[in-house]
């Protein structure tokens, strides 16, 4: 029981005392009356590591009684999956309820393994339940996506991993028999970033390096035992998300030299050159934008090309990229402006498109007046004419404000010329 990791001893075994995701297994939840009601489609859970999707997977085979099978995408093929779809095909025979089948990284499958489960999920010889930590609509093939439910996992919040510690001070078999006192609790939350396996990894490994029964927990003795042991309780991998973190905070940081480092580290680690490059296509958007727009052309590009070369080639490329990136002036001005849009939206909800602007394909339309008052940009001198665009209730609202850099300090003063003082520009 001892040697077993805390991270699986406290693996909880029923929707009640599952932590988190309350807006799936919640009271009422949309995933737990599908549960209670035993009727669940197949289903990608899509979050971040240690947020609870073997866990949730794991739950719902034992609350409707289902056999289950577990299979890694890092260390299964195409031959691992017919063999499990042939015990579900038997079990059925014998009157089994249908298996479950639980593909933990499912991101990590070939197109040709996805394919070897279509006919099952389609059949019902099993129900699919995939994990993974990428967006599924880039990693799913569509015909396998479009016969599941996505659901989609957070990260735990600081409610949820203070309820996981005290859980574990109370009710682990170990822990229980020693006198935990949590002092502070600021540093184990901010290493476990909202990750549950992490927080009892970490947790585990501080209180194991007490010689006495009696413990008191602050954030100078976490800090100081997790940074003499950083290895130790990486158990799981997530250094992996750390690596990448540091990845892109080192290029948002305009440090090349970091980034290329952090570029090796994952090579090294064998990571996937998708991985890393669709990273890099989002970060030029998102941290360089219209301060440099030929970032996002050359992300792009890098990303194409890492797909159609590969290893080991698609190192240089990603070096070159990601050195062209860090050293690029930074702008936040584009997806600053997106958000803001989208606060705007859900504060005002759907305002009417002003009449100017509305589209008149008939007659009835043209006669309501529908785009009789819009004015033609390029009717008119530079191709601009003084006419409101929003509609009336947020007309004069700033969403873009341009970045201090060369190229949007040029679009800040053509914007200016245009519009004068309507935008603060």
């Amino acid at each position: 029981m001892e040697n077993t990791p805390l991270a699986e001893r406290m693996r909880p075994n029923s929707l009640d005392t599952y932590i988190g995701q309350k807006h799936l297994v919640g009271p009422n939840a949309i995933l737990r009356k599908a549960i209670e009601s035993g009727i669940i489609p197949s289903i990608i859970f899509w979050g971040p590591p240690g947020v609870g999707k073997t866990t949730l997977a794991n739950i719902i085979s034992h609350q409707l009684k289902r056999p289950f099978y577990a299979l890694s995408a890092i260390n299964s093929g195409v031959k691992d999956v017919r063999e499990v779809i042939e015990k579900a095909k038997s079990e059925q025979f014998f009157g089994t309820n249908k298996p479950i089948l639980f593909i933990d990284e499912i991101h990590r499958f070939s197109k040709s393994q996805q394919d070897s489960l279509l006919g099952a999920v389609e059949k019902g010889v099993v129900t699919l339940i995939g994990a993974t930590t990428e967006n599924p609509s880039f990693e799913v093939i569509s015909a396998l996506l479009s016969r599941c439910q996505v659901y989609v996992l957070k990260h735990l919040e600081k409610e949820d991993l203070l309820e996981l510690l005290q859980q574990a001070i109370e009710k682990d078999e170990v822990l229980k028999r020693k006198k935990i006192k949590l002092t502070e609790t600021e540093a184990i939350l901010r290493l476990s970033g909202g990750d549950a396996r992490k927080l009892l990894n970490v947790f585990e490994l501080v209180v194991s390096n007490f010689d006495s029964d009696e413990i008191e927990i602050t954030n100078d003795i976490v800090m100081e035992l997790v940074q003499q042991n950083m290895a130790i309780y990486d158990k799981a991998g997530e250094q992996h998300y750390d690596i990448i973190s540091a990845f892109i905070k080192s290029i948002r940081g305009s440090d090349p030299n970091a980034a290329v480092y952090w570029l090796a580290r994952m090579i090294e680690g064998g990571e996937d050159p998708s991985f890393i490059a669709r990273r890099l296509l989002i970060l030029a958007s998102e941290d360089i934008g219209n301060a440099n727009p030929n970032a996002l052309l050359l992300a792009n590009n890098c990303f194409q090309a890492v797909n159609v070369i590969g290893w080991p080639e698609s190192r240089i490329i990603l070096s070159q990229t990601a050195i062209y990136l860090a050293s690029s002036p930074k702008s936040n001005a584009s997806y600053e402006a997106i958000n803001k849009a989208q606060q705007l939206v859900a504060e005002t909800g759907d305002l009417p498109v002003p009449i100017h602007l509305r589209n008149a394909p008939t007659k009835l339309m043209k006669d309501l007046g529908y785009g009789k008052e819009y004015q033609y940009s390029h009717s008119f001198e530079n191709n601009f004419s003084n006419q409101e665009y929003l509609p009336d209730k947020v007309k004069g609202t700033t969403l873009y404000k341009p970045g201090n850099n060369v190229r949007e300090n040029e679009l800040r003063n053509y914007l200016k010329n245009l519009w004068k003082n309507k935008y603060g520009y």
